[in-house]
């Protein structure tokens, strides 16, 4: 898949180096069709997001309103019925600045 692609339907500046290295971290759940989705429409599936990726990997904190975040995110794929998981997680970490965890 072209991450870079898909990621520019949501954002104007893509720093490639960032993807790749996403991709590279991300390989193992990437590879499975069921996990390289991300369904906003599961709580479940959203608090794990929160807690292994928004919490764990970029170090925020429930002050930040990770909640916000998913859903501006959300908003912004919206009409999308299977959201790639390295594309929400491109764009959470670029809602909250955290781009340069992956550099």
């Amino acid at each position: 898949m072209d991450y870079v692609a898909d990621i520019k339907k949501y954002t104007d500046s893509v720093d490639e180096a960032v993807v790749e290295a996403m991709a590279k971290t991300y390989r193992l759940v990437l590879s499975s069709p069921d996990s390289a989705v991300v369904a906003f429409g599961d709580e479940t599936e959203l608090e794990t997001v929160k807690k292994n990726f928004l919490v764990k990997k970029l170090g925020l904190s429930d002050s930040d309103d990770l909640d916000a975040g998913l859903a501006a995110v959300g908003a912004t794929m919206k009409g999308v019925s299977r959201k790639n998981r390295l594309t929400v997680y491109y764009l959470l970490a670029e809602h909250f600045g955290k781009l340069a965890t992956f550099k």
